[in-house]
Order: structure tokens, then C-alpha cells, then sequence
């Protein structure tokens, strides 16, 4: 399997430079083609799904033959593939979709959690008060019930037989600050103990609050760095904010943040050392 994002991007990189290789402009395409300016700029900038056979078209109508026909060819149909995620249309939250697409074929994940738990490692209780306190700030724009289903269909795909590796910083902070019935995060974090404990595939690392990070800039946001195995498909950052994601994939973006994430690591507990405070917090939260 494989992100058919990441091919989407792949796909706006080749017709970028089809298109510059000709020297000719995005207005100069479009009319060539048949397209609006708008369409053809949503391929090159990866925001849309194309149509196999409207980029068959493209590639004719510009005499573009051999191996860089076929290479285009082969990224349109697999950027148009469609994956689990996709059954649950918008009901499960667009920025999920985004996440479980990424995480699709990816061989690894890391992530630095600054303001809560791993989604796809989370409890249907703690869903369920995440859910709660996402409904403090306004509508939402998700059904609960279907995002919930989701989540778990993200933890299944994680923790498969050919699910990716996993790294994951957790700050402390959010053990302390997160506004969820005490019991919840106990379970949760005994859940994530568990999950650790049966998978070799899966780290996850605490750092805690009264840790100094060395080598650089605090991290300002929660983060995850997706890469894959075929090398042509471009490791992916994205930075998780109030209102949006933030995705970064410049090879420099994006070995910031896996520069940031190895200072995380270096500054948190050892995978052990993590286990045994995780469980020391699920003990005390329960007593």
C-alpha cells in the first residue's frame, strides 16, 4: 500500500516540470488542454484528485511520450486510488482523513505530542472526552460516532502485521493539563503501556517537564514526520495547529523536524524509564 497524498504530490512535482521543461506557463497548459487555470493548479499544488483520463489527455495534447509518459501515468492512477478512509467521506473529519492517508504505507512514524495523546493509540473513553472538550470550542465538524470508527480503523492499520514503525515523544504536561476524568487517562495510559509492551515496532518515549532541550529552539506545536519506503515518495511533516495542518515537504522543512523530534528522544526518558513513569502516573491518578 502507499499514501495515494504522497503520490498526489509526486504528481504535482512531474507536471510542474513537464509543464516548465516546455517552457510554457500554467495560462499557456490550460488553454492547450481544455482546463480552466484553476484546475490545472490545484494537480500542480497536489489540493485535488485527478482523473486518469483527463491527464492521458493532458499528455497528448502536449506530445509528451516515453518514460516521462509513463512515469505520469503511473502516478495519476495511483494518486487517484481511494483508500479505507475515503468510506467515510468528511464525517470522520477532513483532518483525520489526511492523517490516516499519510499514515497509509508508510514504514515510519514519528511523532512529538505537546497536546495530547496519539490519536491512533487512544482509548474509546478518552476519544469520547477529547470529543467533549472539542464540542467547548464549537460546532463540530465531524459525527462522533463515525470519527471514533475511524480512529480505531487507524489503530488496527498501525498495529497490523505490516503496519509502519513507530516513535512517539509524549511531554509530561499533557498527563497534567488535559482536562479529562482522571480514570480516563489512567486507562489510557495503561493502554499505551500495553500496546508498547506487544509491539517491537512501537517506542514511545516521555519527556519530562523540568527536561532541558539542548541543541536548539523549543518545538512550538505537536508534530509527526511520515516516511516511506520507496524513495521517490517524499518524506511528509506535519505540524498540527488550532485550526489547520500544516504541511511541510521540502527535504530541509522537513529535516528540521526530524532533527527536532532526535532532540526530543535524547532529552525524554529511555523507552523503559518511560513505561515505568507512564504507569507510576496511571497509579497515582487512580489513588
Amino acid at each position: 500500500m502507499f499514501s495515494p497524498y504522497v503520490r498526489r504530490l509526486r504528481l504535482a512535482a512531474a507536471l510542474r516540470k513537464m509543464r516548465e521543461d516546455r517552457n510554457l506557463t500554467a495560462d499557456e497548459v490550460a488553454k492547450a488542454v481544455f482546463q480552466s487555470r484553476g484546475k490545472l493548479s490545484k494537480l500542480e499544488t497536489a489540493q485535488t484528485r485527478p482523473e486518469a483520463f483527463e491527464i492521458m489527455d493532458m499528455l497528448e495534447r502536449l506530445n509528451v511520450t516515453g518514460k516521462e509518459h509513463d512515469n505520469i501515468i503511473h502516478l495519476a492512477r495511483t494518486a487517484a486510488r481511494k483508500g479505507w478512509w475515503d468510506q467515510f467521506a468528511n464525517v470522520m473529519g477532513a483532518r483525520q482523513r489526511l492523517y490516516a492517508d499519510l499514515e497509509s504505507g508508510a514504514s515510519t512514524i514519528r511523532d512529538y505530542n505537546q497536546t495530547g495523546l496519539p490519536a491512533p493509540l487512544q482509548t474509546p473513553e478518552f476519544i469520547a472526552a477529547m470529543v467533549e472538550l472539542d464540542e467547548c470550542q464549537g460546532p463540530l465538524d465531524y459525527l462522533p460516532d463515525r470519527m471514533a470508527e475511524a480512529r480505531t480503523a487507524r489503530q488496527r492499520h498501525l498495529l497490523g502485521t505490516d503496519g509502519p514503525s513507530y516513535e512517539g515523544v509524549l511531554d509530561e504536561c499533557v498527563i497534567h493539563r488535559l482536562a479529562v476524568p482522571p480514570e480516563v487517562m489512567a486507562a489510557q495510559l495503561r493502554k499505551l503501556i500495553t500496546v508498547v509492551m506487544e509491539s517491537e515496532r512501537i517506542t514511545f518515549q516521555v519527556l519530562p517537564h523540568d527536561t532541558r532541550i539542548g541543541g536548539g529552539f523549543l518545538p512550538k506545536a505537536s508534530f509527526s514526520i511520515y516516511s516511506y519506503p520507496e524513495s521517490e515518495d517524499p518524506s511528509v511533516a506535519v505540524v498540527d495547529t488550532v485550526t489547520t495542518d500544516i504541511i511541510l515537504t521540502k527535504r530541509n522543512e522537513v529535516a528540521r523536524y526530524t532533527g527536532i523530534h532526535s532532540r526530543l528522544q535524547d532529552a525524554s526518558l529511555s523507552p523503559d524509564d518511560s513505561l515505568a513513569f507512564l504507569d507510576r502516573m496511571a497509579n497515582r491518578l487512580t489513588t
